[in-house]
């Protein structure tokens, strides 16, 4: 990382971590020595440094109090691009107490750990405090460095508030953030104290990256059951705000590890370690001494390992790296003592004065005797209880091209997503499995060896560490931040007695109404389709609309034509099933509308989805057309095909398709996904231009009352009429049907007509228990839609109400209206699909 001129002729990001990536060393009297700390994200980012003129934020590692000392070590770190925040007197209670002592437990799905009740300066208040102020210290050092312009790309849960700080100070500000670690679950992660806060606090950002679609789903699933916010394709929606949620599985640089191999000294270590260890083989083990790693689960699944297979006992020996680590925490120093226990144990019993089962090293050892090790080993067995990626397991694979060992992989490492394919899967807490796995590794043939080696090599390799990077940074730039697409207004009340004015001096009107939650009668959430009926105090008063020459009354709808033929049937109205995919007048035949232009906004995540597994899973294939997508799995193996279909509908459903116009089909060895459909917006043109030919329709519409209780994406109805009062010529393809057509509409022929003369003062589009919504006004309740369309059937003195049995109602209005229960419908889970 150099400063020149070619650097200012690059947009600026800002790198914000909890530590910078150096090593701060004080060499004498205001001078300070520097080394760039390699892989991590320093390896991530090596493409996106050569794209942008990066500057680096964070901790330097070391205190600091002397103001002169701080300039000097700022003066150094400047020269490499680093810009520290000295944290000093907030840094326990922000990294130790908060950070470390309780999000890390959380998000790794080991609880809350319990608050120290005699300890009063360290509490989760204060830690929180603690928090929040380092957030507040970093935000301060990005304003001083800050320039119109600059991305901000924050890195893991220490820096949770800093997207929220960041867009207070400038709104314009294009701000990532991706979390290294995994996410849990919503039961796991509501535990924590001040849980909405940091939620929102994450959702200001414009992009949330995640290493798996596991983490990803949690993230969403926790948003909405808390914060009660709405999921799409894209991510979340919070206060009409989109905050995108994406997949980046970090790597590896691969190549600095085949290339290390291949140095001198590492070849030296290799044959070293090769005659240490000869005639027997060895299993690797490489973590940090941290409870969330599970060695002491490994230790046990090895020991029985060598109780049930005593022929291995002297031909098999444990490596385990188990690099030191919060020396200072009891419950570090307790899981210490309980691994030592199990090694003097292990090596107690099965060990000899000449050969030890385990070799337990309480240290890190340099990088090339790390390579060295990964390189001679037979065996890596990792039996993380969760973790985030697990880079280890890359780096094992890089390392052997020569020996092309067995990869032992607990389920739980997000790496288990990416290397499942190649790897034995195992869960850690089950050793009996992990102790099977071990024996299957042992003897595994060398084609079989050589064959999952080739299939986790290709995938190390392609996705490294510098593809995750490109691939955050190409997502975050074409993010708008605060874009006018992003949001969703909040709407007023439907002021009803202008919409009742305006109806009654109107000469041609057109009402547009859904079904399900607007013309339903109450139901439960577990109410079928089947089941949907017309809310029986609404049938005098939609026969009274109805019969009006001067209104054109359509119910748009998701149900099929069978369930509104059974409850409009009789009235004199236009029935759009389907979403407009099917046509009728009540009183004619069903003809076919279909789309010209299929809504296909789902394809693009589908088909992330499709490739990411077509990736992990060896000779599997998916085939995407126009409309669909396919995945094959007939000739990958067939449990774990089976097992990777199961997890693909779970990453589907939970996120690009979870709102979308699609059917999912499961065959015995494939997943389907295609469109059924458009939405609610993009059909009522085609509809409102069969009604127009099919009345021979000469004056436009003078009075637009649309309404209904729609999905998100059905909202674009709303949307349609707006811009008709911008640009109130409307052009329709209309398809006249023809005697052999079948009941479709097939042939077409285009007319031009004002179809619709609205203004602002004649359209009122209402959503119907939306707080957060597209239309221009709410309305609370169903009741209210029974209240207001009686006010419009008895606004006009020729409409009369009748019954549905054609009886005169001359009930009067007031009366009839205070007859009307007052109370919200219960529309059930947020998640119904709309009628």
């Amino acid at each position: 990382m150099t400063n020149g001129s070619a650097c200012d002729q690059r947009p600026r990001l800002l790198v914000v971590a909890n530590r910078l990536p150096v090593s701060a060393k004080k060499t004498g009297e205001n001078s300070w020595s520097l080394k760039m700390s390699p892989g991590g994200l320093v390896s991530g980012l090596l493409g996106v440094t050569s794209q942008f003129d990066t500057k680096w934020v964070g901790w330097p590692g070391v205190d600091v109090i002397n103001e002169v000392e701080k300039a000097a070590l700022s003066k150094s770190l400047t020269e490499v691009n680093c810009i520290p925040v000295f944290l000093n007197e907030v840094f326990d209670q922000y990294y130790n107490g908060y950070c470390n002592g309780i999000l890390c437990p959380i998000l790794h799905h080991m609880g809350l750990p319990e608050e120290d009740p005699h300890d009063t300066t360290k509490t989760f208040e204060t830690q929180y405090d603690a928090y929040k102020k380092a957030n507040r210290m970093f935000l301060d050092v990005i304003v001083e460095n800050y320039e119109e312009g600059d991305i901000v790309w924050c890195h893991d849960y220490h820096l949770m508030f800093l997207p929220k700080f960041l867009k207070e100070y400038n709104n314009k500000i294009k701000v990532g953030w991706f979390l290294h670690s995994p996410f849990p679950s919503s039961e796991v992660y509501k535990t924590l104290p001040s849980r909405s806060e940091l939620l929102r606090a994450i959702l200001r950002a414009d992009l949330l990256g995640f290493h798996t679609y596991d983490f990803a789903r949690h993230f969403i699933r926790t948003c909405t059951r808390i914060l009660g916010v709405e999921a799409t394709h894209e991510g979340v929606v919070d206060q009409g705000r989109v905050t995108r949620v994406a997949v980046f599985p970090i790597g590896i640089d691969p190549d600095r590890f085949i290339r290390t191999c291949k140095l001198p000294e590492a070849t030296q270590q290799i044959n070293e370690l090769k005659e240490r260890f000869a005639g027997k083989k060895v299993i690797l083990g490489v973590d940090r001494l941290d409870p969330i790693k599970g060695i002491p689960q490994k230790y046990l699944a090895f020991e029985k390992f060598l109780e049930e297979n005593p022929n291995w006992r002297h031909k098999v020996v444990l490596v385990q790296i188990a690099v030191p680590t919060r020396n200072d925490v009891p419950e570090y120093r307790k899981l210490k003592d309980q691994v030592h226990g199990l090694v003097g144990r292990i090596n107690g019993r099965f060990g000899s004065v000449s050969s030890l089962p385990i070799h337990h090293l309480d240290c890190s050892v340099d990088f090339s005797y790390l390579c060295a090790l990964y390189a001679i080993a037979d065996v890596m067995l990792v039996t993380s209880l969760r973790d985030g990626m697990n880079l280890v397991s890359y780096e094992f694979v890089a390392c052997q091209e020569a020996k092309k060992g067995v990869l032992v992989l607990s389920e739980f490492a997000g790496a288990g997503q990416s290397l499942g394919a190649g790897a034995l899967l195992v869960n850690p807490c089950d050793v009996t499995e992990v102790s099977s796995a071990i024996k299957e590794a042992l003897i595994m043939p060398a084609d079989e060896r050589e064959k999952r080696y080739r299939v986790n090599f290709q995938y190390v390799y392609i996705h490294s560490a510098k593809k995750w990077g490109d691939d955050f940074m190409s997502v975050l730039n074409d993010t708008t931040p605060e874009s006018e697409m992003q949001l969703r207004k909040i709407p007023h009340e439907l002021p009803q007695q202008d919409m009742i004015q305006q109806y009654s001096q109107s000469n041609n009107r057109l009402i547009i109404l859904g079904f399900y939650g607007t013309l339903t009668a109450p139901m439960s959430s577990q109410t079928k389709e089947m089941d949907l009926k017309l809310n029986s105090e609404l049938k005098g008063t939609l026969r009274a609309l109805c019969n009006d020459p001067k209104t054109t009354v359509v119910v748009l709808s998701r149900s099929g034509r069978d369930i509104l033929d059974k409850n409009f049937g009789k009235y004199n109205m236009w029935l759009a099933a389907e979403n407009g995919r099917f046509l009728k007048h009540s009183n004619g035949e069903w003809v076919t509308n279909m789309p010209q232009n299929m809504n296909l906004d789902w394809v693009d995540g589908a088909r992330n989805v499709f490739q990411y597994f077509t990736d992990r899973t060896p000779r599997s294939f998916f085939k995407a057309s126009g409309t669909s997508l396919v995945w094959n799995y007939e000739h990958a193996d067939v449990e774990f095909g089976r097992a990777q279909a199961r997890d693909m509908l779970q990453y589907l459903w939970g996120g690009p398709i979870s709102n979308a116009p699609v059917d999912v089909v499961r065959g015995n060895h494939s997943v389907e996904v295609h469109a059924i459909g458009e939405t609610k917006g993009t059909e009522i043109g085609r509809v409102l231009g069969e009604i127009v030919h099919r009345k021979s329709m000469t004056t436009p519409f003078d009075f637009v009352f649309c309404s209904g209780y729609f999905l998100e994406k059905d909202e674009d109805i709303y949307t349609f009429f707006e811009s008709e009062i911008l640009s109130p010529k409307l052009s329709h393809e209309i398809r006249s049907k023809s005697p052999s057509s079948n009941h479709s509409l097939k042939k077409k022929r285009k007319v031009s007509l004002n179809v619709l003369d609205l203004k602002k003062e004649n359209y009122f589009s209402a959503a119907i228990g939306q707080t957060r919504t597209k239309a221009r006004y709410v309305i609370h309740s169903s009741h209210d839609v029974v209240d207001l369309l009686h006010k419009l059937a008895v606004a006009v003195p020729t409409t009369r109400l009748t019954d549905s049995f054609g009886d005169t109602n001359n009930t009067s209005s007031k009366s009839w209206i205070n007859s009307v229960e007052r109370k919200e419908l219960v529309n059930g889970d947020t998640g119904q699909i709309d009628m």
